[in-house]
């Protein structure tokens, strides 16, 4: 057995201050839905949820054990974000006092059988095409059931990150034109965080908020990754002018170099197809991968680096070096990268500093 590890460090200071600095671009009146589904994006929910419950006003996730799990930690607002799916969930989200989101008839009907109106999220198709009811459907639905209950009428924007795409001024008018035909108790709720960053107007009453939360959305270098990814190096080579290395000798010297192995692959969820030239960071300097991504190592080229030697560092994300240039690198979105790290990877939770 070796001794030798790769660690995933998380920073919850980090997620505190990107949590602040959205909150600080929604109006005073909106309220600060923290979406933490799957383990809080790879986070560690549980201790994600201890450090920041005193910055939020709810959670959202998906599935309902999660839900039921972090109520155990957090009396505020947690929100079932695809809702229920049969009497048995109905049943377990209401002993935990969950709120639930109904996007399509069987949720409905359920709601109907139970006679039960009360903390509900309804979902409207606006133009995403995934999930909610068409306009038409629902205004039947609020005229037979939800006149005179208090709810929460939500959508989902399908192009928030492009500030310029159409889309999102035809989802913004047909959400708000449906919003006038409601009662006065009905709250709204549409932006996530690329509605946050690039239309604060429309943060309305519930802002729903999660990859920004961990400094993974691509555009914006305010918000820092609140994860490092790191491996030590274990072997450092020379190579000659022509000579291969990786599977398929995909990458090829052409002058004298020096390679280091780095203990992490993609059986530790590195992705596979990571391309050569994708920037990691060794000792605070720029290297770059070189060959292809092995189950357990990656090869580097560090050439340039100084003091360079094995069992040094080497750091693929951190809150210096963000996720997104990884990301945007291999045409990968963030999110993929942060839940896809496994098991193998020691986590380690740092205290609030």
């Amino acid at each position: 057995m070796t001794t030798l590890k790769s660690i995933l460090e998380i920073d919850p200071s980090i997620i505190r201050s990107n949590i602040q600095k959205l909150k600080n671009k929604t109006s005073n009146t909106s309220n600060f839905l923290a979406v933490i589904k799957s383990d809080a994006y790879g986070h560690m929910l549980n201790n994600i949820v201890s450090d920041i419950d005193d910055l939020v006003d709810g959670y959202g996730v998906v599935r309902l054990d999660e839900a039921i799990d972090l109520r155990k930690i957090s009396q505020k607002k947690i929100v079932l974000m695809q809702g229920i799916y049969s009497q048995e969930d109905y049943l377990l989200a209401k002993k935990h006092d969950l709120d639930i989101v109904v996007h399509n008839e069987l949720q409905l009907n359920i709601i109907i059988k139970n006679n039960n109106f009360e903390n509900l999220w309804l979902k409207v198709n606006t133009g995403m095409n995934r999930l909610g009811f068409e306009i038409d459907r629902f205004l039947e639905i609020y005229k037979d059931y939800l006149e005179d209950i208090n709810f929460t009428l939500m959508t989902h924007l399908a192009a928030s990150n492009k500030k310029d795409d159409p889309s999102n001024t035809e989802q913004f008018e047909r959400f708000e034109r449906l919003y006038k035909d409601l009662h006065s108790g009905v709250t709204k709720s549409i932006a996530n965080t690329g509605c946050v960053l690039n239309f604060p107007d429309k943060c309305f009453d519930w802002v729903r908020v999660g990859i920004g939360i961990f400094g993974g959305y691509i555009g914006n270098e305010e918000l820092k990754t609140a994860i490092t990814l790191k491996s030590p190096i274990i072997n450092i080579k020379e190579l000659n002018i022509g000579e291969r290395v990786g599977y398929d000798g995909r990458a090829i010297a052409e002058k004298r170099m020096k390679v280091a192995t780095v203990y992490l692959g993609y059986a530790d969820g590195l992705p596979q197809h990571i391309k050569d030239g994708t920037v990691v960071k060794v000792n605070n300097q720029d290297a770059s991968v070189f060959g292809k991504i092995s189950m357990d190592v990656t090869t580097i080229d560090v050439s340039d680096i100084k003091e360079c030697n094995v069992g040094d560092w080497c750091e693929f994300f951190s809150p210096n070096h963000s996720i997104n240039n990884l990301a945007s690198a291999n045409g990968l979105i963030s999110y993929d990268i942060m839940i896809r790290i496994k098991s193998r990877v020691e986590r380690v939770y740092k205290k609030i500093s």
